[in-house]
């Protein structure tokens, strides 16, 4: 089975969330992952949770790009190990440069907090896997600047984009006014995504929806999947 690790920094508050959906849902190996942590090793995927990172001073995520425990992760996501930033984990994956873009404050300019409809615009990654195009996941999005922007001229990876329950998008879907109603993107790679709403909210039915617990099934399926290759691959080699 993956070993899963889920980052913990000052003002995490998602961690708990993440792991019980992993570890008692899911069943499989999770472990929680100090921020001063300097070695992942060992880990197949990566939750980077949502929270207040150091209180989400200068900006959210500003303060916790430079914990110790960036550098290793940054050596994983070179090496194509998934990893996945949740809310503030999306936007300390943003400052510390493995995303692209930026946020700004909600265009309401009230911290939002409500469920969303996500529409699938990319399957080759470890978290939508198992998932089809144009599948439609029922997520909660709680946040106060989730307002994803671009650069003129940057194309993003995107992977997710807010939309209507039928999955047709207009303004009224878009929660925080994110550029392109875009709610998750990836990196080129495709092994790293960041995403504002909330899967580990959403793995059980009792909270209203199971549909973000398909996320964290697609990671399995991709790492087992390429797990059994690479042993394949070996066992060819040998002989």
């Amino acid at each position: 089975m993956p070993d899963f690790g889920v980052l913990l920094f000052p003002g995490s508050n998602c961690e708990s969330d993440c792991y019980h959906a992993i570890k008692e849902v899911l069943g499989q190996p999770c472990d929680i992952v100090w921020h001063e942590e300097t070695s992942l090793e060992g880990i197949d995927c990566i939750v980077v949770p949502g929270g207040f990172s150091y209180g989400d001073y200068l900006r959210a995520g500003a303060i916790a790009r430079f914990s110790p425990v960036m550098n290793p992760l940054a050596r994983l996501a070179a090496e194509g190990v998934p990893i996945i930033g949740i809310c503030n984990g999306f936007q300390i994956l943003v400052e510390s440069g493995l995303l692209p873009g930026a946020f700004l404050h909600n265009s309401s300019l009230r911290f939002v907090c409500r469920w969303t409809y996500l529409r699938v615009e990319d399957t080759d990654t470890p978290f939508t896997w198992l998932l089809r195009e144009g599948d439609v996941l029922k997520l909660p999005v709680a946040n106060a600047q989730g307002n994803f922007v671009l650069k003129a001229g940057v194309i993003p990876r995107t992977v997710l984009r807010y939309c209507e329950p039928n999955g047709e998008y207009n303004d009224a879907a878009n929660p925080s006014g994110s550029q392109d109603a875009i709610a998750g993107v990836a990196n080129a790679q495709g092994n790293v995504l960041g995403m504002m709403p909330h899967p580990e909210r959403s793995a059980e039915s009792v909270f209203g929806s199971e549909d973000g617990r398909k996320m964290f099934e697609s990671a399995v399926s991709w790492i087992e999947s390429h797990k059994n290759r690479e042993s394949a691959l070996r066992m060819q080699e040998q002989t």
